[in-house]
């Protein structure tokens, strides 16, 4: 009986066994396309690197293994998000901080331009003379052109009232024939205790 058990048990393990068999299962799966990736040593040449990249990204293993949507060289890494902020860099912008919010770096360009209108010459460091420069070519401008809306924008900005009166009655006749470059700076000896960069700035 345990005989005849063994043999009627024994073609149905024969069929499973070949129906789960290694050779069937490559042959179910898609081709593989090998791709190798060389990864240079360090006594290669900086040339030889180059040609293991395709433009901007490099040989890419994934796409022989069959990922479609791993199509970019940025797929290839994790993204950390952890709530910090980046800021590019301030490349061609010209804006000089002074040590000084925003504010008061306002207030201290209005009290320079003020004092150089007021005096025709002052002494400041070098990186204040030429941040006022533009804001001192630009109230002489607006005296130029001599109309009420400009007198305001001049008021706007210049702290004592006096001046720009006066500033509205001069410019006219003094720089009437020059085209901008209203201001002058001359480098002097650097100031003592901090050895900061000095220079005069003046009127034309």
């Amino acid at each position: 009986m345990a005989m005849a058990m063994t043999m009627a048990t024994a073609p149905t393990t024969a069929n499973r066994t070949g129906w789960w068999s290694m050779a069937s299962l490559r042959a179910a799966l898609p081709p593989l396309k090998s791709t190798s990736v060389r990864v240079p040593s360090r006594a290669t040449k900086c040339h030889s690197l180059a040609r293991s990249y395709v433009g901007l990204s490099p040989v890419n293993p994934l796409m022989s293994l069959g990922f479609s949507d791993r199509t970019s060289f940025g797929s290839n890494f994790t993204i950390v998000d952890n709530g910090s902020r980046f800021f590019a860099m301030r490349h061609g912008r010209r804006v000089p901080k002074l040590n000084r919010p925003p504010d008061q770096r306002r207030a201290l360009i209005r009290g320079l331009t003020t004092q150089l209108l007021k005096h025709g010459r002052i002494k400041t460091t070098r990186t204040r003379a030429s941040a006022i420069r533009k804001y001192v070519d630009k109230m002489i401008t607006l005296a130029k052109d001599g109309s009420l809306h400009k007198r305001r924008q001049a008021l706007g900005f210049i702290y004592e009232k006096q001046i720009v009166h006066a500033l509205f009655a001069e410019v006219p006749d003094r720089y009437g024939d020059r085209d901008g470059g209203y201001t002058r700076i001359i480098r002097t000896l650097p100031r003592r205790g901090d050895n900061a960069p000095m220079a005069y700035i003046e009127l034309v």
